[in-house]
């Protein structure tokens, strides 16, 4: 049995984002972003209802409860780029921590400014933020800028911290970098020790949708050890420890995972909310073995 703090589920919020990653896995089938359901105000009410009923700590009867053990459900808000619906956002971690869920954030941080700050800050627990580079050549070749050229300010991003943490002292920040052919050459010691995060989390870039910009055992591996001074916050996932380890629900509000083929997308279940939360689930295939040793690398089973 395998005992943790907190099970984390993901749910993207929406496909829509501001950047245009070249490698970015958030792409569902193409009707999905006109059936999001944050859309519904009461489909939505409806699916945290339904996810707390199923993963929440007192349902016995869920079937990961013979593997795993956890005294809390964390629901982490992703995307796309969940900040560009900022009073659905709000609304959503809202009546999720009225559910009884704990609530983290995954952002590329562009639209963090300091009216969200002030009001998202106090609901969450981790506050995840993607950093891909410091150059900005490279973030424009990645795609980490908006239509109008727009790049993140490093600067303006570390204040925006600096009020988080100052609103929420108990709030813990988070960095996730995808390692890709762009980027894995760079040394990012300074923009971490600038952001200071309580964990960095570097995730080779993951070939679902195409296999551009992907890089090799050794790229990888030459990349974290470029980083061996930031081993206590550190954590690094390679192919195999993202293959079906994470339990995700895409903007429709349904379960679905990348397939085992390279390239070849996503396996999804039915609508949760057509078929119940149990039916759903048993329709996607879950790795309870990576998605515990995830979460065991964490003092308290805290990972994002």
């Amino acid at each position: 049995m395998h005992n943790l703090t907190s099970l984390v589920l993901n749910w993207h919020l929406t496909e829509t984002c501001n950047y245009r990653c070249r490698y970015c896995y958030a792409t569902w089938e193409a009707s999905t972003r006109h059936r999001e359901l944050i859309r519904d105000p009461e489909h939505t009410a409806a699916l945290l209802r339904e996810l707390y009923r199923f993963f929440g700590p007192d349902n016995r009867l869920n079937p990961l409860t013979k593997r795993l053990s956890w005294n809390a459900v964390r629901l982490n808000l992703a995307g796309g780029e969940p900040t560009l619906h900022p009073g659905i956002l709000l609304s959503v971690a809202n009546q999720a921590r009225g559910q009884g869920f704990e609530v983290s954030l995954i952002s590329n941080g562009s639209l963090l400014n300091a009216a969200l700050m002030k009001h998202i800050a106090p609901l969450l627990n981790w506050l995840g933020i993607s950093i891909d580079s410091a150059i900005v050549a490279t973030n424009v070749e990645i795609g980490r800028v908006d239509r109008c050229g727009r790049l993140i300010d490093l600067d303006e991003l570390g204040r925006s911290l600096e009020m988080a943490r100052q609103s929420n002292p108990g709030l813990r920040i988070k960095l996730n970098t995808v390692v890709n052919r762009l980027n894995h050459a760079e040394d990012l010691s300074s923009l971490i020790r600038y952001l200071s995060p309580e964990k960095w989390k570097a995730l080779r870039m993951l070939p679902v949708v195409n296999e551009h910009l992907t890089v090799t055992d050794e790229q990888f591996a030459t990349f974290i050890a470029r980083h061996k001074s930031f081993a206590g916050i550190l954590r690094a996932e390679n192919h195999q420890d993202m293959q079906e380890s994470y339990i995700m629900i895409d903007p429709s509000g349904r379960f679905f995972q990348n397939s085992p083929i390279a390239g070849q997308g996503y396996a999804y279940s039915q609508p949760i909310l057509e078929v119940g939360a149990d039916a759903a689930f048993a329709q996607v295939h879950f790795a309870y073995e990576r998605f515990s040793s995830r979460y065991a690398l964490d003092v308290g089973g805290e990972a994002v």
